[in-house]
């Protein structure tokens, strides 16, 4: 018998570097995995290896920001393998729209040609990288846990940032939208306590994925300056592993062992959140 049988897991972004790893594990634990993706051939090669493995997956084309989308996303699972059970809010990323290139601004910025300061960010930029984080996530929310709802029990997992506790430096959008995220965390928390549903988030620190290997490596695979920044305020001095995720997922995932546990945003950041610079 394993922790999650015979249980529905939906998880968004599946076909992520990160969220393609929840998956796995949930499907390893025993759970009927629904791997939603925009990308639906990312989340299908996902799909392909579980079910090579012995699981059972099916991937789903979806686009969290349209309900529509999401609602046949809904009907496609429910054909497959039952109510959800367990809903992982993994779909996100920021967008070079609502970053700036610097991360302060300083005198004469305005007048250098081609540099996008604050005050040149792009509202339709930082409008989707907004929905993408939370809009994303309610609406999301509000497809699959109705059916949670009704059943009196559930659990929600949402995928929160450092960026949520600390701002970093030049990504106003994504810093504001994980911020959202984890407020949207104790709300949901709160206002499905009487209907059986916890709602609760991972905060990652820094791990590298596809979409931020630009920003933290060089063309030689060398560490960027922004790098060594991060490493440098990160206590135990390196990058997370995907598969260090798995253990606080599973811990939320498993009610045995988390059951009185709801509106919390748990760090796993090798000692980020906790490190003050001296």
């Amino acid at each position: 018998m394993k922790v999650l049988d015979n249980k529905v897991c939906v998880v968004t972004g599946a076909g992520g570097v990160l969220c393609s790893s929840f998956a796995e594990e949930l499907a390893k634990n025993g759970a009927k995995v629904a791997l939603l993706d925009l990308n639906k051939d990312a989340a299908q090669a996902v799909a392909d290896k579980i079910n090579a493995e012995g699981g059972k997956a099916i991937a789903v084309d979806c686009n969290v920001l349209d309900k529509a989308s999401l609602e046949a996303a809904r009907a496609e699972v429910d054909a497959a393998f039952g109510k959800t059970n367990i809903l992982i809010n993994g779909a996100g990323g920021n967008n070079p729209r609502g970053t700036t290139d610097k991360e302060y601004y300083e005198e004469g910025d305005l007048a250098i040609e081609g540099l996008k300061t604050f005050f040149d960010l792009d509202p339709d930029g930082i409008r989707f990288v907004f929905d993408l984080n939370f809009t994303g996530t309610l609406l999301t929310t509000q497809v699959f846990a109705k059916d949670m709802a009704e059943a009196k029990d559930g659990i929600i997992i949402n995928i929160s940032s450092m960026n949520a506790f600390t701002p970093l430096t030049k990504i106003p959008a994504y810093s504001g939208a994980k911020a959202a995220i984890s407020n949207f965390t104790q709300w949901l928390a709160v206002h499905f306590a009487k209907v059986g549903i916890r709602v609760n988030a991972i905060a990652p620190g820094f791990f590298l994925t596809k979409q931020n290997e630009a920003l933290l490596k060089n063309a030689d695979g060398s560490y960027t300056a922004r790098s060594h920044k991060i490493l440098n305020a990160t206590p135990m001095g390196r990058f997370g592993e995907a598969d260090e995720l798995l253990g606080t997922l599973l811990f939320l995932a498993d009610s045995t062992k988390s059951g009185f546990i709801t509106g919390v945003i748990i760090p796993v950041d090798g000692g980020f959140s906790a490190y003050s610079g001296v």
